[in-house]
């Protein structure tokens, strides 16, 4: 992360690289070494690893590791340039995923914007899902409020649609991703990412009111086209 941390996680989200206005960070299958070092923060444990491509740092959900043992990370998402501010370090590359046999996820929430974007990839497949369209002279919808970005900068707006991800407490804020069945995944128009203090859970559906933000840069490669803001939540 750079300035303003960790990219929701999200997000990254929203159909990944569209949200983001870059390419995701890189996949891989897996990471294999030896434990050189734990360090444990509140949501997850950060271990410098010997592998056989030589030592990096990775970090799983915080789960009790030895140093000299052979651990295995599935799952596995490279991050360049990530800054921890928990750790108050920046790495110029970290692994993130989940432990072997712990039957632990990779991280998704926590201090660090970087883990939140590590750990989001997608919003949960919802199937199909129709929403009815929120009423009033500010009322749009998802696809609306996403190609309308433009036009509507700083302006309020209330959607009503279905919380597809929650992620709680990153930055000072809960973030929701939101769908009501208008636009299309091809072109990321069928979702739009929420910040607020409200929380909901996955799947439920809720009216949102906020301002509309554009061109925000999280950190680390991440940017959003479009968010709403400073957001409140009713069911």
């Amino acid at each position: 992360m750079r300035q303003w941390l960790l990219a929701l996680v999200l997000v990254l989200g929203v159909g990944a690289a569209w949200a983001a206005g870059t390419s995701a960070p890189a996949p891989t299958t897996s990471v294999k070494g030896k434990v050189l070092e734990v360090k444990d923060v509140e949501t997850y444990t950060y271990l410098r690893l010997k592998t056989k491509d030589g030592e990096t740092w990775a970090a799983v959900a915080k789960t009790p590791v030895k140093t000299g043992a052979d651990v295995t990370i599935e799952n596995a998402t490279v991050m360049n340039d990530f800054e921890s501010k928990t750790l108050k370090r920046k790495f110029d590359r970290i692994v993130f995923g989940s432990l072997a046999g712990s039957g632990a996820s990779k991280p998704a929430a926590g201090g660090d914007m970087g883990a939140l974007h590590a750990g989001i990839a997608k919003p949960v497949e919802a199937g199909d899902i129709k929403v009815a369209r929120a009423t009033g002279p500010d009322a749009r919808t998802v696809a609306e409020v996403v190609a309308k970005r433009t036009d509507l900068k700083d302006k309020t707006v209330v959607v009503r649609g279905k919380v597809v991800k929650f992620t709680p407490e990153v930055l000072g804020k809960n973030w929701v991703h939101l769908r009501d069945g208008s636009g299309s995944a091809s072109d990321g128009t069928n979702d739009v990412l929420v910040t607020t203090k409200d929380e909901a859970r996955i799947g439920d559906v809720v009216v949102v009111k906020g301002v509309v933000h554009t061109d925000r840069d999280l950190g680390s490669g991440y940017s959003y086209k479009v968010l709403i803001e400073e957001a409140t939540l009713q069911k």
